[in-house]
C-alpha cells in the first residue's frame, strides 16, 4: 500500500496542464492509456485548488484533439493495407490493436458517417481509434476537429465531474481507499492481459 501511495503522491505531484495534454495525447492516439486515469484525477487536484478545473478540460481536449489528429494522418499517408498490416504486426499486438478493432472502428464510421467522430468518443474500444477511418475516408478536416473537440470535451467534462465529485466525498471513501485503488489496479492488469490473450488466440486461428 505504501508504494502504492508514493507512486499516487508522485503521480500528482507532477500532475499539470503540460501532462494532462501529453498523456490525453496518448489516450488518443492508438496507445493503449485510459482516459480514466488522467482528467478525474487532475480534477481532483483542481478541486484541492492546485489547478483549475476548466484548465484541466482544455489540456486534456487539446491533448485528446492532437492524439486523433496523429492517427487520423497516420492512417491518411499509409492507407488502408498498410493500416491493417502495422495492426495486426508484432508492434501493433504489443499496443493492443488487432485488424478485428480496426475493422470495428471502420464499421462503426462507415454506419455513423462524420458524426461518429464525435458519438466515438463516448464509446469504449471505439474512442481510442475512431480517428483511423476518418483518415482512411479523407474525412472534411475541419468537420474532424468540430466533431473530435465535442466529443472529447464532453467526455473530458463528464470525467473531471467524477474527479469533482470524488472530492466532495472523500470523507466517506477514505475508510475504503485502499481496496478502491487496489481494485482499479487489478482492473486494468487483468484487462491488458485479456487484451494480450485475446490477440494472441486471434493470431493462433488464423
Amino acid at each position: 500500500m505504501e508504494i502504492i501511495q508514493s507512486v499516487i503522491d508522485w503521480y500528482m505531484v507532477n500532475l499539470n496542464y503540460f501532462t494532462i495534454g501529453l498523456l490525453m495525447a496518448i489516450e488518443s492516439s492508438f496507445i493503449p492509456f485510459p482516459s480514466e486515469v488522467v482528467i478525474p484525477f487532475a480534477a481532483y487536484k483542481a478541486a484541492q485548488g492546485g489547478l483549475n478545473v476548466f484548465g484541466v478540460v482544455i489540456a486534456g481536449t487539446t491533448g485528446a484533439i492532437i492524439g486523433a489528429l496523429f492517427n487520423y494522418y497516420l492512417s491518411l499517408y499509409l492507407g488502408r493495407p498498410l493500416v491493417y498490416k502495422l495492426a495486426d504486426s508484432r508492434i501493433g499486438k504489443l499496443l493492443l490493436l488487432s485488424k478485428e478493432k480496426v475493422q470495428h472502428a471502420e464499421d462503426y464510421f462507415v454506419k455513423n458517417g462524420n458524426a461518429s467522430t464525435f458519438i466515438g468518443r463516448l464509446v469504449p474500444a471505439v474512442r481510442q481509434l475512431i480517428s483511423i477511418p476518418a483518415g482512411l475516408a479523407r474525412m472534411n478536416m475541419r468537420n474532424f476537429i468540430i466533431y473530435t473537440t465535442a466529443g472529447a470535451g464532453l467526455w473530458n467534462i463528464i470525467l473531471a465531474l467524477i474527479g469533482y465529485f470524488i472530492y466532495d466525498i472523500r470523507e466517506k471513501i477514505f475508510p475504503y481507499i485502499e481496496y478502491i485503488l487496489y481494485f482499479l489496479g487489478a482492473a486494468f492488469v487483468i484487462y491488458l492481459v485479456f487484451q494480450a490473450l485475446k490477440n494472441r488466440k486471434a493470431k493462433k486461428n488464423e
